[in-house]
């Protein structure tokens, strides 16, 4: 099978979806030609993600070359992937693909965007050669963010061509790709739309608040914080109702889709009155009319009231447990068990037609709808025979392909250490796991951890490769761990030519457990603080130099301490959407674990030579007083956080295996680093820091104790008062600078209430 190779890709229709597939076809590095039937939609698709964040670094927008459908179709000419985004209507949609067809190069790849039209329409009438190269790619919104990609191809579609699309939508776009059948909704949201209409108007029904009913339907069954009123108004209120028309009318006889009501009265009267939800200012929530707070609508009278804190008698009894949630016979108890019941049972009914396995069903509500179990596994959760029990009870149908898990004991299992799911003909498959990934949750079936320290487990990646993953809350340093890293340390010294340091979580680390700082202060222990700070010198420290190379497998957050960390690694792989930074003058205190030595290290080779002696530290001051974080990977290259040599990749699911692969490169002939020594600026350095700080404050963009922690981070990147330009100092130097300025810092009353106002609430507090 020969596959295509992409470098050039068009999108025609710069929409909020169009534009956003080619701001995400320009963040995996192709030339992107975007047309609409004006020019100037096509540009505006391109301010609108710059404005929105569709692209992981702003340059990468000139990437994207902009025109008319009318006058600048011969652009696609030499395009590899063509990426149909225009209106939902099938006359314009083949208008365009003979328009298409005619200026197209042979081979070259078309695909549709859409969600509602079958693709055997779609190809109806069009040339056998086009239909051979043609696609349905369903993208969710936005496509930078949401991992579902629904692939669909057609009986004359080109195997190449889905192989192609799969592979490189995996790879350089970082989707995790579905394959879906040619049938209405496909899976994401023909299952998705199901469950959010039925709990919309169960909610109404039942006369529920929209802030229980969010509640209920979120956090117990792992569903997103937006709950179901949240979604409803990022969706569109007037959209629900077409969505599912067009679903109701494209579905068989007998499909549940077609019992429930699309417009309840209210959803008319909210349409009616403009109140389309976020796009329009308002929907089931608004912001106040003092904009300081927020109003939510009274599902009963349909007017506004101020939001307010859940309170519910069946949450608080079921203690998060969906079981036990569904089960309760208070109100809120009485909604999870209908709208959940409803829609496990819908899914369960439409395998094999939609999909032929549970997994790919599970995989699309898991990343497009933001679930962290799919509906299937959901049912092993709850019990298959438990879930029958209750839909025989509410006298609705048990579809077979339940009572068949009912009578096997689940839809999945595992076996020989791999994980299986059960086939509606009661045969079993592996689960579907692209080639090349590595996950330590799939380790887990089939073997142990080699070192097991509770608070973090060394694992064995295979080729002589270990792996270190954190297991505190959100990944945060504490004594214990410290010590896990240096007993990790020296196993791998025995028995492993490298190490990696990373997890399946979405968080790397969030740096330092804040609590025990707080309890060290309020227990007056400063020598006890300086401990903490000497454990972690000392551990990174032996990270560093360690006789093997020690790569960091970098994804979600990496703040604080997970960022230094990572600065003491030989090399970084990180995720495309990594947020990382050196974020501790939020809290009122400066790195103390290394971060501003390992980045003074960063800059004074480059800057130094170019721009002088103090702009080293000029260049770290004003990434690290602000507490600058990138807002990607690419972002985090410009910050100076990862180097040019370090890694990105764009599928959350192959950084382990990305990581290790680096490991094992840097492995040959590997040979420790030499500690290196630093030039630091002294006085003169210090006093031009001082006037950026004096400025922040007389602009009123710093307060009086940023003032403080900004002079005291002066101190550390300029070497204090003695320090000499022309005489080179150690890094044990800069970390005693590094540790003094720290613990003086928490001392201060001012730096207490931020770590307090921190834990709190979970945000800054400017003193």
């Amino acid at each position: 099978m020969t596959m295509v190779t992409i470098k050039k890709a068009a999108v025609v229709g710069a929409g909020v979806m169009g534009s956003g597939i080619a701001a995400h076809l320009a963040n995996a590095g192709l030339d992107v030609v975007l047309l609409d039937v004006e020019k100037t939609f096509a540009d505006g698709g391109v301010a609108r993600q710059l404005k929105a964040g569709g692209f992981m670094d702003p340059a990468f927008a000139t990437r994207i070359k902009a025109g008319s459908t009318k006058d600048d179709l011969a652009l696609i000419a030499d395009a590899d992937w063509i990426v149909e985004a225009v209106a939902e209507k099938l006359d314009i949609k083949q208008a365009l693909y003979r328009a298409v067809d005619g200026v197209r190069k042979e081979g070259s790849i078309v695909s549709s965007n859409t969600s509602t039209i079958p693709l055997h329409s779609l190809v109806e009438g069009l040339p056998t050669s086009f239909a051979a190269d043609f696609l349905i790619t369903h993208f969710f919104n936005p496509p930078r963010i949401m991992r579902l990609l629904e692939l669909v191809s057609g009986k004359a579609t080109k195997p190449e061509a889905a192989a192609t699309i799969r592979s490189f939508a995996d790879h350089r776009l970082g989707k995790s790709v579905v394959v879906c059948k040619d049938t209405p909704g496909f899976i994401g949201n023909r299952i998705g739309n199901y469950w959010m209409v039925v709990a919309q108007n169960e909610a109404i029904d039942l006369g529920l608040e929209v802030e229980e009913a969010d509640a209920v339907i979120g956090k117990p069954f792992g569903i997103p914080s937006t709950g179901i009123f949240g979604l409803l108004d990022l969706v569109g209120i007037d959209l629900m109702p077409t969505i599912l028309r067009s679903l109701q009318k494209a579905t068989p006889a007998g499909d549940a889709v077609k019992d429930c009501d699309a417009e309840p009265p209210l959803i008319a009267r909210m349409i009616a009155e403009n109140r389309l939800g976020r796009k329009s200012g308002a929907g089931f929530v608004r912001l106040s009319p003092d904009r300081k707070s927020r109003d939510v609508i009274d599902l009963l009278t349909g007017d506004y009231r101020p939001q307010k804190a859940v309170s519910s008698v069946s949450l608080e009894a079921s203690a998060g447990d969906p079981r036990r949630l569904m089960e309760h016979g208070g109100l809120a108890g009485r909604y999870a068990s209908v709208v959940m019941e409803k829609t496990l049972a819908y899914a369960a009914s439409l395998v094999p037609d939609i999909a032929d396995t549970p997994d790919a069903v599970d995989e699309a509500m898991r990343s497009g709808y933001g679930w962290k179990q799919g509906p299937f596994e959901l049912i092993d959760r709850l019990g298959a025979g438990w879930l029958k029990a209750r839909l025989e009870t509410r006298g609705l149908a048990v579809p077979a392909y339940l009572s068949l898990a009912v009578e096997r004991g689940g839809f999945y299992s595992v076996v020989d250490g791999k994980r299986v799911n059960l086939l509606p003909d009661g045969s079993i498959a592996p689960v579907h796991q692209a080639e090349g990934v590595l996950l330590l949750s799939d380790l887990r079936l089939s073997a142990d951890a080699v070192e097991d320290w509770g608070v973090a487990g060394l694992w064995d990646l295979g080729d002589g490769v270990a792996c270190l993953e954190f297991r505190t809350k959100m990944n945060t340093y504490t004594p214990a761990l410290f010590e896990a890293i240096n007993k990790a340390i020296e196993r791998c010294g025995r028995d492993f030519k490298a190490l990696v340091i990373g997890s399946d979580s979405p968080v790397f680390s969030a740096g330092a457990d804040l609590r025990i700082f707080l309890d060290t202060v309020e227990k007056g222990g400063r020598e006890a603080i300086g401990a903490f700070i000497d454990q972690g010198h000392d551990t990174f420290r032996a990270l560093k130099y360690a006789p093997f190379p020690v790569v960091g497998a970098a994804a979600g957050l990496a703040l604080g301490g997970g960022c230094e960390i990572l600065l003491h690694c030989d090399a970084i792989q990180a995720h495309a959407e990594l947020t990382i930074g050196l974020v501790e003058t939020r809290i009122g205190v400066v790195p103390g674990w290394g971060g501003c030595k390992e980045m003074m290290l960063r800059f004074s080779s480059a800057t130094a030579a170019l721009k002088g002696p103090v702009a080293p530290a000029i260049e770290v001051f004003n990434i690290i007083e602000p507490a600058r974080v990138s807002t990607s990977a690419f972002d985090a290259r410009s910050l100076g956080y990862l180097r040019a040599s370090d890694g990105i990749t764009m599928n959350r699911s192959r950084l382990l295996a990305d990581a290790k692969a680096k490991a094992l490169a840097l492995a040959n002939n590997y040979v420790a680093p030499e500690p290196p020594t630093l030039t630091l600026s002294g006085p003169s350095g210090a006093a031009a820091l001082h006037n950026l700080i004096e400025g922040a404050m007389v602009a009123g963009r710093a307060t009086g104790h940023d003032g403080i922690i900004g002079r005291a981070l002066a101190g550390v990147l300029t070497g204090g008062p003695s320090a000499d330009p022309l005489k080179p100092v150690s890094e044990d130097d800069v970390l005693a600078l590094e540790r003094q300025a720290f613990i003086d810092l928490l001392a201060t009353p001012a730096t207490v209430d931020r770590v307090r106002h921190m834990l709190a609430t979970g945000k800054p507090l400017r003193n």
